[in-house]
Parts: C-alpha cells; sequence; structure tokens
C-alpha cells in the first residue's frame, strides 16, 4: 500500500515539474499569486488564442497547482499552494545534499592550500 502512495506522490511531483518547466504556465501562476482570475483576464498579457491559455490552465489544474471555480460561464482560477510545497520539500531536500557536498569540498580545498602555503 505505501508503494502505491509512493508512485503517486512521484507521479503528482512530475506533472508540478513539466508544470513548471513552461515560461507561459510559471507567468500564469505570478499572475495568480496576487490573486484570483477570470481566464480572460489571465489571458490579457498573453499574446496567444484564449484556447490555447486555457490548455497551460488545464496543465496546471492537473498537477494541483490552480483550482478552478464556476460562476455562470466565467471560470475563475486560483492558486492551490500544496503541490507546490511537495515540490519544495523535494528541492529542500536535495538542496541540503548539495550543500554538505558543496562545504566539504570548500573544506578539502581549503586544507589544500594550508598545506600547500606550508610546503
Amino acid at each position: 500500500m505505501q508503494a502505491r502512495s509512493e508512485e503517486k506522490a512521484e507521479r503528482q511531483l512530475d506533472q508540478v515539474f513539466h508544470a513548471l518547466s513552461d515560461r507561459t504556465r510559471r507567468g500564469l501562476m505570478a499572475r495568480l499569486a496576487r490573486g484570483e482570475a477570470s481566464v480572460t483576464e489571465l489571458a490579457a498579457p498573453f499574446e496567444m488564442s484564449l484556447p490555447a491559455v486555457s490548455k497551460h490552465l488545464v496543465v496546471l489544474e492537473k498537477a494541483g497547482l490552480l483550482r478552478r471555480r464556476i460562476d455562470g460561464r466565467v471560470h475563475y482560477c486560483s492558486l492551490s499552494p500544496q503541490a507546490l510545497e511537495d515540490a519544495s520539500d523535494w528541492m529542500a531536500f536535495y538542496q541540503q545534499f548539495w550543500k554538505r557536498r558543496l562545504d566539504s569540498l570548500a573544506q578539502w580545498l581549503a586544507r589544500d592550500d594550508a598545506e600547500g602555503e606550508e610546503k
């Protein structure tokens, strides 16, 4: 059962990173960080059709990065932070790994420099 849960989490993380890999989708998220907006409002700054922007929004929605609310014929979108927090947690783990590795390298280089000066 846990393996199934881990696989689902991995797939979700794949979707998040895929969604974030596109400049337009990152721009849409930046706009949504300021608050809820209609699809038309979100599409306004982009030089693409409304259906093209909608496709980007679907990718963000499937990745769990946004929520959609429908009021009549108007679709409103807002950020959904949990998926982004999960990706941030994943990156924080590897950030600490690389920080430790780079700190070890810096110590080794400093020790090597000190030994070179003694000779």
